[in-house]
């Protein structure tokens, strides 16, 4: 991992902080971010957080403009979607929609 994701990294371990424990794994040229062993969240080869959408919360990422992450690999988008900077910025902000997005990784693997 270089230098600069790994400060990211670091930087992000330290806004989720405020919410229940957070860790963090590296993974195919990124970093899978984990709660309770599920995935809800990743940093990926480009250096950009994500997280884990559905129909429960993609509308807020659809109004701050997000992306939904495409793997150079797969056809289509993966259920993830780009978290805008001044989310990320705002400890509250970010451990809220960390939240919204572990409930989707629980409710994807109840299925």
């Amino acid at each position: 991992m270089n230098k600069s994701k790994e400060s990211f990294t670091d930087f992000l371990l330290d806004q989720f902080s405020a919410s229940e424990t957070v860790t963090a794994k590296k993974m195919f040229g990124g970093v899978g971010f984990f709660r309770e062993g599920l995935m809800f969240g990743m940093i990926d080869g480009g250096g950009q957080l994500l997280f884990k959408v559905d129909e429960s919360n993609l509308q807020d990422y659809k109004d701050h403009g997000s992306n939904p992450f495409k793997s150079p690999s797969k056809k289509g988008s993966m259920p993830y979607w780009t978290v805008p900077a001044k989310v990320i910025e705002d400890r509250d902000q970010l451990n809220a929609w960390a939240d919204k997005a572990f409930a989707v990784a629980l409710k994807k693997q109840k299925k």
